[in-house]
């Protein structure tokens, strides 16, 4: 366990098991779409390294450098006030809620999160995979045993989840390279990773956090949206989570926005940052494990969720949640 201000770093071959023990210390769900019977041994996952620089009770910097043998999910339960993370190679899919985004090198994302709407993260293989994770943590220790003030960064959590992506500017990049390639004494590493830290919140958290708590002012639209396309979406997209096993057709849900199919193609997407269908098979995959867990049948599951066929949603099902359909129906 790392100590104030100390900085770990270590080779780590991660296996299935390896996860899961990570994942029941900090809230994590893990998924393996592509491990083999439970009754072999746990297969590697990844190798590489990784180094972590606690730089007070409130703010922590990670980076892996990874070697990722097999794709791997995740899902963030523990609520955090923020999460940055930067992609300096290799590519992952990251989502919340009704949101999902695929991201490169380049790319950063900015979340906040909490233990019903949690954060997910796809890691495809194989793929070398080397990203950097700053952490808001919420602060538990109390201020007569921290030598430092306990909360420098003065950021309050929006009131609701929060997924914004952004691009990471070059200069910042070059530091952080620079930085990871320096051998500095573990202090100077200490304070170098603070300022870059504190450079990549000022960068990469939403505006409507840093200049208002004001709830009006926290509203922010994608650009090219109106208010009124706003509204006019997120009827729909509440009547696809609402009735996912409806048969939609795109003609008539443009219509049904006042919209031509085009634009109603580019707005959902910009808006919600994934394709009108892409949605509702969430939706309906989503329906799918409250189905099952019911104790309805798998076939029963899939026309109860608009699937002609079964096989088909099996495969959709274990393309998501990393298991079959059936397994959630034994396990309840």
């Amino acid at each position: 366990m790392a100590t104030l201000g100390s900085i770990t770093s270590s080779c780590v071959p991660l296996t299935t098991h390896d996860l899961l023990a990570i994942g029941q210390r900090f809230g994590i769900d893990y998924r393996f779409p592509e491990a083999p019977d439970r009754s072999q041994p746990a297969p590697c996952v990844a190798h590489g390294r990784v180094m972590d620089v606690e730089v007070d009770p409130t703010l922590r910097v990670t980076h892996s450098d990874l070697d990722v043998l097999h794709a791997y999910a995740s899902t963030s339960r523990r609520a955090a006030p923020w999460f940055l993370s930067v992609i300096l190679e290799g590519h992952i899919q990251v989502g919340l809620g009704h949101q999902s985004f695929q991201l490169q090198a380049g790319d950063a994302f900015s979340a906040h999160f909490n233990e019903q709407t949690g954060l997910e993260v796809f890691q495809p293989a194989p793929q070398r995979l080397r990203i950097l994770n700053v952490s808001i943590l919420a602060c538990t220790e109390p201020l007569s045993f921290s030598p430092i003030s306990c909360s420098p960064i003065n950021v309050a959590p929006p009131a609701a989840p929060v997924l914004h992506t952004w691009q990471v500017p070059q200069f910042l990049i070059h530091s952080l390279e620079a930085a990871l390639a320096s051998n500095w004494s573990v202090e100077r590493q200490r304070l170098l990773w603070q300022g870059l830290a504190l450079q990549l919140l000022a960068h990469g958290l939403p505006a409507a956090s840093l200049e208002s708590s004001d709830e009006e002012k926290a509203v922010s639209l994608p650009p090219g949206l109106t208010q009124r396309d706003h509204q006019r979406l997120e009827h729909l997209r509440q009547q696809l989570e609402h009735s996912p096993n409806q048969d939609y057709r795109l003609e008539q849900l443009a219509r049904n926005a006042a919209m031509s199919p085009s634009s109603l193609r580019t707005k959902f997407h910009r808006c919600y940052g994934c394709s009108i269908f892409d949605y509702l098979r969430r939706c309906r995959l989503t329906q799918a494990q409250a189905y099952l867990r019911k104790g309805y049948s798998v076939q029963q599951t899939a026309h109860a969720c608009g699937y002609r066929h079964a096989t088909n949603f099996a495969t959709a099902f274990k393309r998501a949640f990393g298991i079959a359909p059936h397994e959630v129906h034994h396990r309840h």
